[in-house]
């Protein structure tokens, strides 16, 4: 039989056996031991080992202590270490916080006897600068669940007074116990949703701390060290608050005011000044299109200078306020067509362009808008197109004047008149009023008087006409079409001459019923609808200029129709009115024709026929010829 080994004090210790005979055993041995090694030592001070000796005692006591046992019997005893805090971080919005963002948060604890609880609160740690301790919202606990204890479910402390208390109120201890039946020596879990109180506070973007503080309770009456652990809610930046700009919503547009929504053509005069000639207009949005993103903006021009009030240059980069954003464009004496970009860290916009012109025009060329003038008022009835001495488009103001006071009885003025520019058609356009009938002669100059003018156009020649209507013709732009196809149709009034005649509203050109179709013709546009042919009975304006855009014809009504889509003629009758001279009351006609695509293809199979006919005929033809050769070669 191997006999009984005799254990150490030491190992006794550590396998629990903690009695006082067993430390002071050990304690003895340990200080034996460490004399001996002491006084082996033949260099070490009387001092040092006494030291040494009261630092062991100390250790061997201290080791018996943590492994003494609590002098209450209580939830996690004394210390309450044997509580487990576990938190997961919830988050949340400035308009919604709920049990669908919430954290949670669970406590742990070792009940040793069945009237063992544990109490849970919440305080403010931190918050977002916006907030302050006062206006930071509560947090709130709401129980979830204690499936996870192994003591029986815990029951609501309504109707158990050993239950939960799942009152939502995380300033008030919400207590978790342990059953009265099976608490002893127990694990009681509880489980609970913490999300902010969203009646009282301010909610802003920002991360919000919060420490979970819970308190055991031994037998109801004796507490134990209260433990703690902190929980974040994280409410994310709104989309609409972003201050990042959205490509798909920011805009600029370029033009000669601040506000402006749409690009403009814009054109000034390069002398150097401090006063912004044009705007760059910049609105930065974010991706929900709110007008309040924040992004410093970059804006590079090849001429002249960009900025504000406060910096200026070809290169710069300027703050973006809220909103609407306005930067000016600067002359700075050069001429020419600048190209202007503008960026952001997130945004970079299509390039805008600007013409810088010199003071004085080089050439201007004139023309005549409208061949036939009425007496009265003639908008743009000559043009100009002026460049300055680098070829770029002059844009200044422009006037008009007549060549001489025998001109200037018949229409215009020998004192110049103001030409207004238009950048769509990218010329001076000048009004004359016309006096009487007969013609005059004008030019445009780059000043307000003859004798300051540097640059003056060619000289033109106007025709004031007072004919009244003779006859009316309507007519299509094609003799044919393809199946609706849009045609138009003009009506004409014409003087005794059979010429057109000058813008104006006639009257009762046609007779009642106006002009019928015979033909499916559909119709498109306020002029255009099914009644506006037979409305001409009444009146008609006809145009004073002619347009290559809209197809409109000086002197002539323009309706558009599409016509139909079988083959066919399609033909336009009317019988002149009222308005015309008895000569003139007759009826008038025009005809167009529609080629149907099935009869175009059998056309071209017939002709295709004919062709290949009169191939074999000269295949035939060559063939005989051929043969006659042949034999005329044998002979």
């Amino acid at each position: 039989m191997t006999p009984k080994k005799q254990v150490s004090p030491a190992i006794r210790i550590l396998r629990g056996e903690r009695d006082a005979s067993a430390r002071a055993t050990h304690l003895e041995a340990a200080t034996r031991k460490f004399l001996v090694t002491t006084n082996g030592r033949k260099q070490m001070s009387t001092k040092t080992n006494f030291k040494r000796i009261a630092l062991v005692a100390v250790a061997a006591l201290g080791m018996g202590l943590l492994n003494s046992a609590p002098s209450q019997a209580a939830f996690s005893g004394a210390a309450g270490s044997q509580l487990t805090i576990t938190v997961a971080n919830g988050t949340g919005s400035l308009s919604k916080s709920d049990t669908t963002t919430a954290g949670t948060v669970t406590v742990t604890g070792l009940a040793l006897a069945n009237s063992d609880s544990y109490s849970v609160v919440t305080t403010k740690k931190s918050w977002p600068a916006e907030n302050t301790g006062a206006t930071t919202p509560d947090l709130l606990l709401t129980f979830i669940e204690t499936a996870t204890s192994t003591s029986a479910v815990i029951v609501s402390k309504t109707s158990n007074s050993a239950g939960v208390n799942t009152t939502k109120d995380s300033a008030t201890a919400m207590a978790a116990a342990a059953p009265a039946t099976t608490g002893a020596n127990s694990y009681v879990a509880s489980k609970w949703y913490a999300f902010q109180e969203s009646t009282t506070g301010t909610r802003y973007a920002g991360t919000y701390v919060y420490t979970i503080i819970v308190s055991p309770m031994g037998g109801g009456t004796s507490a134990g060290t209260p433990q703690t652990a902190d929980i974040t809610i994280t409410i994310a930046e709104p989309a609409s608050s972003s201050l990042v700009a959205s490509p798909a919503y920011s805009t600029l547009y370029i033009g000669d005011g601040t506000g402006d929504t749409a690009d403009e053509a814009v054109s000034v005069v390069a002398t150097a000044s401090n006063t912004a000639s044009a705007y760059l207009n910049v609105t930065l949005r974010n991706v929900s299109n709110v007008a309040n993103a924040r992004e410093s903006v970059t804006i590079t021009t090849t001429l002249g200078l960009v900025g504000n009030s406060d910096i200026k240059g070809r290169s710069v980069v300027v703050k973006n306020d809220a909103g609407l954003n306005s930067y000016g464009i600067y002359p700075d004496g050069s001429a020419g067509t600048a190209t202007i970009t503008v960026s952001t860290p997130s945004v970079t916009f299509p390039t805008k362009s600007i013409t810088f012109f010199a003071k004085a025009a080089k050439t201007i060329t004139a023309s005549v808008a409208t061949p036939l003038l009425a007496v009265g008022s003639n908008g743009a009835a000559v043009t100009g197109v002026a460049v300055d001495a680098n070829g770029v488009a002059w844009t200044g103001a422009a006037y008009l004047v007549a060549s001489s006071a025998a001109d200037a009885l018949v229409a215009g003025s020998t004192t110049p008149t103001s030409c207004t520019y238009s950048p769509t058609n990218a010329r001076h356009e000048c009004a004359i009023t016309a006096l009487t009938a007969g013609t005059a002669k004008f030019k445009i100059i780059d000043a307000s008087t003859v004798a300051l003018a540097t640059a003056t156009s060619n000289e033109v020649t106007v025709t004031v006409s007072t004919a009244t209507a003779a006859s009316v013709k309507i007519e299509f732009d094609k003799a044919t079409y393809a199946p609706n196809e849009r045609a138009r149709i003009y009506v004409t009034p014409l003087d005794s001459a059979g010429k057109a005649m000058q813008s104006a509203t006639y009257t009762s050109l046609f007779a009642a019923g106006g002009i019928s179709v015979n033909g499916a013709v559909s119709y498109t546009g306020s002029t255009t609808t099914a009644d506006s042919l037979t409305a001409t009975a009444t009146s008609l304006t006809t145009a004073a200029q002619a347009s290559s855009t809209s197809g409109a014809r000086a002197g002539s009504m323009q309706f558009t129709v599409y016509m139909p889509s079988a083959g066919g003629v399609v033909t336009l009758s009317a019988t002149g009115g009222t308005g015309l001279p008895l000569a003139g009351r007759v009826a008038v006609t025009a005809s167009a024709t529609v080629t149907d695509s099935g009869a175009a293809a059998l056309a071209a199979v017939n002709a295709l026929a004919t062709t290949v006919a009169s191939l074999r005929t000269l295949i035939t033809t060559l063939t005989n010829l051929v043969l006659k050769i042949q034999k005329k070669v044998k002979a």
